[in-house]
């Protein structure tokens, strides 16, 4: 069987995908995916949906800091539909995720090098003071995931004490 022409050939565009959730939480590729289609589907419907033809090719998730990256392949001329379809997500897998399309691309690696990989976020963690009592917390740039006995809570500046160490009792 031969290749089709170059002129017969679908076209396609790539969206890089940030994803921000829970530090504890654990989401992979398939559910991303799975997310994906649905999305597709009740935002543009069955035949939408399928001619957009969302699929997951890279991802990448750190259930430590609960920061993730994917490559979203879709069809050329569907591309604005897709990223909307794609920030209508609010949950996978039953974990609520932020979601942001930093870009798109017309090829694979102009994506990788223009949007993904080049995450400058550090996140740590620290003993914090928060509802008098000490805890563990998450930073990571600027806002601050406190660790409650089941979950975490997202805090600001105004509402936790970092645990100084180095105070004199007597």
């Amino acid at each position: 069987m031969k290749h089709l022409p170059k002129h017969l050939r679908p076209r396609w565009r790539y969206l890089a995908v940030e994803l921000e959730c829970w530090p504890d939480a654990s989401i992979d590729r398939r559910a991303f995916q799975r997310e994906c289609w649905y999305a597709g589907q009740n935002l543009l419907g069955d035949p939408g949906g399928a001619r957009a033809d969302l699929s997951v090719l890279q991802f990448e998730f750190d259930s430590t800091t609960g920061i993730g990256e994917a490559l979203v392949k879709v069809r050329h001329g569907w591309s604005d539909e897709a990223r909307a379809a794609i920030t209508c997500i609010d949950a996978i897998g039953g974990e609520p995720v932020g979601v942001r399309v930093t870009g798109i691309s017309g090829t694979i690696r102009a994506a990788e090098e223009k949007y993904l990989g080049r995450r400058g976020q550090d996140s740590e963690e620290r003993h914090v003071v928060f509802g008098n009592e000490e805890r563990v917390a998450v930073v990571r740039d600027g806002s601050v995931d406190v660790r409650l006995d089941a979950a975490f809570a997202g805090t600001t500046d105004l509402d936790y004490d970092d645990y100084d160490y180095d105070y004199d009792l007597a």
